[in-house]
């Protein structure tokens, strides 16, 4: 098949990318990678911290669908996929206390509204506003495009606010008025309509989901998914360049550092044969600490912040080495702790000095200098606006966040390229 047809010239090594092309050169494409920088992955990647390799980029991923557990059982990685430790997460509220966040919930959507811990976040009244969603027909709400948009209207303006908007931000660095409902939570509108009512939709998708937690992890951190596709793509003899300039781009043909290559073309870079349109920064900042007192977990797996929460800046904080028994266990009693920022909120020594801080806050324990820290800047992609006929797309600007769903998409992509249906893994 790969002497009748044109090669595939991906455009980016990130891990919507190599995905892709994976999944192309098992179809019986050539593919040949390129990519801008020095490493492949994109916001997969790694970085040393106080002696530990941790995720610089994404740590966890949804289990939903399945499908990033998918593609790692198909690069070895079933056995090393891991759930978090059984703990809560938190929320750091506007009034400045904190408390766990409800147990049975999705995105902070409760499955039982009237619940203790839904009534001890939000109040009896506004439990009882979102326990009306169980009175309203199926019908209300159910054309909501946002995830603000339905969630406001079944279960009213305090479980938005106080419940789902901390989660939404903490998850997909979004506000949940901006977050379409199917990207949010993919089936949730179809199970609306077959159980007739938000919570219960809830319950059902909980139900359906993997036993343990809705997201997951790999051991030795997600960026070990980056090192077995890029040992499959050498494997399979797909060269991946790096340090590559794109010069010019169209649907059968690119020029790069002045050569020109002819196929099929798969854009998996943000901006690349599109109109550019700055993106939504987000600053990563890790904490390696030496500090007896948080072996006790005392804000569980992490804490997400409520809008207009006094003296943090940060959106939520992850205790890394208490969400992750893998990773205490290569810590040797060191903790490990992640916070994310909107924006670049100062140089990065500026924003570490701010983390530790925020930390300590949302802990409830003042925090000891760290033994080290690190901060990263990651630009995430925006929806881009217009494209060259003809040409494919991958990455979180088609599929937005989450590595479920620019994995997901990478896959389909790659799939509608072959256009042979999926392509036999052996």
């Amino acid at each position: 098949m790969s002497q009748q047809q044109p090669p595939v010239i991906v455009i980016g090594a990130g891990i919507a990318g190599l995905v892709a092309a994976r999944r192309l050169v098992l179809g019986g494409r050539d593919v040949v990678v390129l990519e801008a920088s020095d490493r492949a992955g994109g916001q997969v990647a790694r970085h040393t911290v106080g002696g530990l390799e941790l995720d610089a980029g994404a740590e966890s991923f949804a289990t939903r669908g399945g499908t990033v557990a998918g593609l790692a059982g198909r690069l070895g990685l079933a056995d090393e996929i891991v759930s978090p430790a059984a703990l809560p997460a938190w929320l750091y509220r506007a009034d400045g206390t904190a408390m766990p966040l409800p147990a049975t919930s999705l995105l902070g959507i409760p499955s039982v509204a009237l619940a203790q811990d839904v009534i001890d976040a939000i109040g009896m009244r506004a439990s009882f506003r979102a326990a009306l969603d169980l009175l309203l027909p199926a019908p209300v709400g159910a054309k909501s495009q946002t995830l603000g948009e339905l969630v406001r209207r079944r279960m009213g303006p305090a479980v938005l606010e106080q419940l789902v908007a901390p989660v939404v931000r903490g998850v997909h660095s979004a506000d949940p008025d901006e977050l379409p409902v199917d990207r949010a939570a993919p089936g949730l509108r179809s199970a609306l309509a077959r159980e007739g009512s938000l919570s219960h939709a809830v319950a059902s998708l909980r139900e359906r989901s993997p036993a343990g937690s809705q997201v997951a992890s790999i051991r030795g951190g997600v960026v070990v998914m980056v090192d077995r596709l890029l040992a499959d793509l050498e494997r399979f003899g797909v060269p991946v360049r790096l340090g590559v300039t794109v010069d010019d781009v169209s649907s059968h043909a690119v020029r790069a550092d002045g050569e020109l290559l002819m196929g099929d073309v798969l854009v998996a870079a943000p901006g690349v044969g599109a109109e550019a349109a700055p993106g939504r920064r987000i600053t990563v900042v890790t904490l390696v600490v030496d500090q007896a007192e948080l072996a006790a977990a005392p804000r569980g797996t992490g804490v997400l912040v409520e809008l207009g929460a006094p003296g943090v800046t940060a959106r939520a904080l992850t205790h890394l080495t208490a969400k992750w028994p893998w990773l205490a266990e290569r810590a040797g009693g060191l903790h490990a702790l992640r916070l994310s920022y909107d924006g670049t909120p100062g140089d990065h020594r500026a924003v570490i000095s701010r983390a530790v801080t925020d930390a300590g806050t949302l802990l409830g324990i003042p925090l000891a200098p760290p033994v080290d820290a690190a901060a990263v800047t990651w630009e995430r992609a925006v929806p881009r606006k217009h494209a060259v006929d003809g040409m494919h797309y991958v990455g979180e600007a088609g599929s937005g966040t989450g590595l479920a769903a620019v994995i997901g998409q990478a896959e389909s992509e790659a799939e509608r390229l072959l256009g042979n249906g999926p392509e036999d893994e052996g």
